[in-house]
């Protein structure tokens, strides 16, 4: 699943995809020992859309309300059907991963607040939600109902993996030499 769905120009999305395949490859196969092509693809490709927050929060209600919160997120997918519903269950997995793997701080700030996720628990959230959309119907665009299964069965697997892309990363902005990115 190498292909980008990023709402960046080509070559910009390009050159993000090949540096997030890097570190995502690095931290799991050589870091981790896991060698699982088709998951670090759909993660790196995941990490290259989450670059925009309009994409990290790009869940909306159909009055074009921006939903947040994994609570809401939850009650919007029970009002879909078909591969739109698993399209809804499928971006909370990817929300709650994004947020317990790369900024485990920003997750546990946000759950301390008195909103209504301070009732969930994210990493149980998204193991559910990846096996539910493992198990709707699909669409031409849906990431294949074995990775979806494999992100639920492995989702703590990939908090720590996603952790260590990130280190990864921060060592790679603190190389004064090294450009980052597009420098």
């Amino acid at each position: 699943m190498t292909t980008n769905n990023s709402p960046l120009p080509p070559a910009r999305g390009e050159v993000l995809l090949r540096f997030f395949a890097g570190l995502t490859e690095c931290a799991f196969v050589t870091r981790m020992g896991v060698v699982d092509p088709p998951l670090v693809d759909y993660l790196s490709s995941m990490l290259v859309g989450f670059v925009r927050t309009d994409a990290v929060f790009g869940l909306r209600t159909p009055r074009g309300e921006q939903l947040s919160q994994v609570a809401d997120m939850l009650a919007e997918a029970q009002a879909r059907q078909g591969s739109a519903r698993r399209r809804v269950h499928r971006h909370i997995g990817d929300f709650t991963l994004f947020w317990t793997g790369l900024y485990p701080e920003i997750a546990e700030r946000e759950l301390r607040k008195d909103r209504k996720d301070g009732l969930l628990d994210y990493q149980d959230q998204g193991k559910r939600n990846y096996l539910i959309a493992s198990r709707l119907p699909a669409d031409q665009q849906s990431a294949p109902d074995a990775v979806l299964q494999r992100l639920s069965d492995r989702f703590e697997l990939c908090v720590y993996g996603l952790g260590e892309v990130r280190k990864q990363w921060e060592q790679r902005e603190g190389e004064s030499d090294a450009p980052l990115l597009l420098g």
